[in-house]
């Protein structure tokens, strides 16, 4: 089985749109194993109850975002190793300083196309 047929990954987006570019982006590039989420606490349960390998998530969402939502997959012991792409239409200086502390493993800024998208989760995963 190849890395795209065996690779899960979860997404969280608040933003219908958003989403839907990222999941389109995915499926473009051949992964299969796809979930989503709309907001950070709730995927934060769903990869408690059943871990992913990457979770590709939006910096700006209401509750949890996605830095808020990076620092607590590491505390925990079963998923502070999955690797974490965010996702934002703008990303800072002291976002993404604070992003590499938590140990983010990768970042994308919107919009993006599907090579791109691509090319940031072959330098997390290895080669699709």
């Amino acid at each position: 089985m190849s890395l795209k047929q065996s690779l899960s990954v979860m997404v969280v987006d608040d933003m219908s749109t958003s989403r839907s570019l990222i999941l389109m982006a995915l499926e473009q590039i051949g992964i299969r194993q796809i979930d989503f989420c709309k907001d950070g606490q709730t995927a934060l349960q769903k990869i408690a109850a059943r871990p992913v390998h990457l979770v590709i998530s939006d910096y700006n969402m209401p509750g949890l975002n996605g830095l808020q939502l990076l620092k607590a997959l590491r505390e925990n012991k079963q998923t502070s190793r999955i690797g974490f792409i965010l996702v934002s239409g703008k990303l800072d200086k002291e976002i993404l300083s604070t992003g590499k502390k938590l140990g983010l493993n990768n970042f994308i800024t919107k919009p993006f196309d599907t090579p791109q998208m691509k090319t940031c989760l072959q330098a997390v995963v290895g080669p699709l």
